[in-house]
């Protein structure tokens, strides 16, 4: 059971779902197990909505909340490799506000 996390281009061509492009920009290296644990025991409530089984979109809109849930959590961290990991999760969020076209794709197991 894990979550892994990736930074992905969408390109749209018409009005249909069958036109939606998807391109992985980049992906956090061994988020699985350890982003999934950390979102089942957080207080905030867009990190408990993802789930290890399921798959989940987010948008630059999405993306305030998201940076701000990580940095709540990531002050309160004391384990190195879970910062790291949550640092790199930042990184692609902040990537996906600042550029258009960005979602963050959780997909779970």
């Amino acid at each position: 059971m894990g979550v892994h996390v990736s930074l992905v281009h969408v390109t749209q061509v018409g009005t249909s779902p069958k036109g939606r492009r998807l391109r992985r920009m980049d992906t956090v290296g061994r988020s699985g197990d350890t982003f999934a644990d950390l979102c089942a025991r957080s207080g905030f409530p867009m990190l408990r909505r993802v789930d290890p089984y399921n798959s989940q979109i987010l948008t630059s809109q999405d993306m305030p909340q998201f940076i701000s849930e990580l940095e709540a959590t990531l002050r309160d961290e004391e384990d190195v490799r879970v910062v790291a990991l949550l640092n790199e999760i930042l990184t692609l969020a902040e990537r996906c506000v600042s550029q258009p076209g960005l979602e963050i794709h959780l997909d779970g197991d």
